[in-house]
């Protein structure tokens, strides 16, 4: 299976780091890491998990960020859902 990876930079200095694999255009797996801060830090698991099925669109992948932030009283700093989109359609290697 081909593990796909992309770097995005957040503008004021954040880095978001996506690793996954995709199927029919879909997240079949994913890890995502950084240098960003996510609180509490342990949802990132339940975050990925959360993302897994998705398609590989950057309106759909916000929306499931910005849903699973408000649900779980996520509080992310230096970086927005929006960031982490641009970062995982990079990584699967669709323009959005």
């Amino acid at each position: 299976m081909l593990v796909l990876k992309a770097e995005y930079k957040v503008e004021g200095g954040k880095l978001i780091k996506v690793q996954l694999e995709r199927e029919d255009n879909k997240i079949k797996a994913i890890k995502i890491t950084g240098d960003f801060f996510m609180h509490p830090e342990e949802l990132i698991d339940e975050l990925e998990k959360s993302l897994i099925g998705c398609s590989i669109e950057e309106s759909a992948i916000t929306e499931i960020i910005k849903r699973f932030i408000e649900e779980k009283g996520v509080i992310l700093l230096g970086v927005a859902p929006e960031d982490f989109a641009k970062c995982i359609v990079r990584a699967g290697g669709s323009s959005g």
